[in-house]
């Protein structure tokens, strides 16, 4: 019997887990109402311990359980430990850590969306919608490609990465205090530096965000025209902000209202490749005709921009290690409660072309529209009144 404890305690871990997630998706609207306010709290006193130091803690700590999975391993060869008993307690360690990460973070998937507590309305939209978003995001990178730091060659050259970390969170503070969204009330410490960078540049990781330390890491090897952008994605992670297509309209907006040029033209930079790519995934000669369009639209210092993005990840990434790495966190994300699992990127084109519709469109057509006026003969039909 003593060789089936590590699975026993394994799998009390496990049900645990399980309960706690049938938990969130049975009361979601408790959970959305008390869950993310809490952990935003303590994700920002984790934040704070941690960011005693620069490098991120929890890197340390899964060299150190390595080292001691190592060692077991080895102690167990050598004392002749029963190799099933040993495997049942390293599972139990990794099942009892996904508890506690699904606990003081994981709920957040089963909160409610970010277009709620934004009070952005989202439906279906026409492929003319998409394209008018895609032409406005378009437009705006255009105006703020020359605004931006650029060295000898024409290339981005935005300040360092300590810099850029500093100033990421003002975005959250104004879309907080200036523009009253309590959402984004949690830690804007600066995030971290991802370690061992060059093995997540192979695997297309361009951030990390964990909640058993509060730290929100990100990869200082991606290009200087995402680098802002992926900042304010994994500060929105730490903010309990869960899902992917969430992170990345939350880092939209922190990076449209940041008084820095670098994080606004990171922010449509971005939006503007998500929106064209859903653009031109369409199947459609008229959708093709005008992703065609709205391409020959594109400045040569944004066409250069995009290109020089797309060359780097090509140069840089490992496809056996990337497909690995997608594959990983497309189980972790639907596992997690999260079914669109690694889709859920690209799903912020959704959000992206609503808020267009309601922020821009709309409000136009309102402006654009002349005020009532009971005595205007064009407005009113003033034929058999009594003057």
């Amino acid at each position: 019997m003593k060789y089936w404890f590590g699975y026993l305690t394994a799998g009390i871990f496990g049900a645990i887990t399980w309960i706690l997630m049938r938990f969130g998706e049975r009361f979601s609207t408790l959970v959305d109402m008390v869950y993310p306010y809490v952990m935003r709290t303590l994700q920002t006193i984790l934040a704070e311990w941690t960011g005693a130091v620069d490098f991120p803690v929890w890197q340390m700590l899964a060299v150190a359980l390595g080292v001691l999975i190592l060692a077991s391993l080895v102690l167990m060869i050598a004392l002749k430990w029963s190799p099933i008993q040993w495997f049942g307690w390293v599972l139990a360690v990794f099942a009892g850590i996904y508890m506690c990460h699904t606990l003081v973070w994981g709920l957040n998937y089963y909160a409610g969306d970010l277009a709620a507590d934004l009070r952005l309305e989202t439906s279906s939209y026409t492929l003319e919608e998409l394209v008018e978003a895609t032409e406005y995001y378009r437009d705006r990178a255009n105006a703020l490609a020359e605004q931006i730091p650029r060295d000898g060659s024409g290339n981005v050259d935005f300040a360092d990465f300590e810099i850029l970390a500093e100033s990421a969170g003002e975005g959250f503070r104004v879309l907080t205090y200036d523009l009253h969204y309590p959402v984004f009330a949690g830690s804007r410490l600066p995030v971290k530096k991802l370690g061992w960078a060059d093995m997540y540049t192979a695997m297309g990781i361009t951030g990390v965000t964990f909640g058993l330390t509060g730290e929100a890491c990100v990869n200082p090897q991606i290009p200087d025209m995402a680098l802002p952008f992926t900042m304010c994605h994994e500060m929105a992670h730490r903010m309990c902000i869960a899902t992917e297509r969430d992170a990345n309209f939350a880092a939209f907006l922190a990076g449209s209202v940041n008084p820095d040029s670098q994080f606004q033209y990171s922010a449509y930079f971005m939006a503007y490749r998500y929106c064209y790519n859903a653009l031109n995934s369409v199947n459609s000669q008229s959708a093709a005709a005008a992703a065609a369009r709205v391409d020959s639209g594109a400045g040569q210092l944004l066409k250069q921009d995009l290109s020089d993005y797309s060359a780097f990840f090509q140069a840089k990434q490992d496809r056996g290690a990337t497909k690995f790495a997608d594959s990983v966190n497309d189980t972790y994300l639907k596992v997690s409660g999260d079914e669109s699992g690694v889709s859920s990127y690209g799903q912020v084109c959704d959000l992206l072309v609503n808020w267009h519709i309601q922020t821009v469109v709309l409000p136009s057509i309102a402006v654009e529209e002349s005020p009532f006026d009971p005595y205007d003969e064009y407005q009113v039909n003033l034929e058999g009144r009594v003057g």
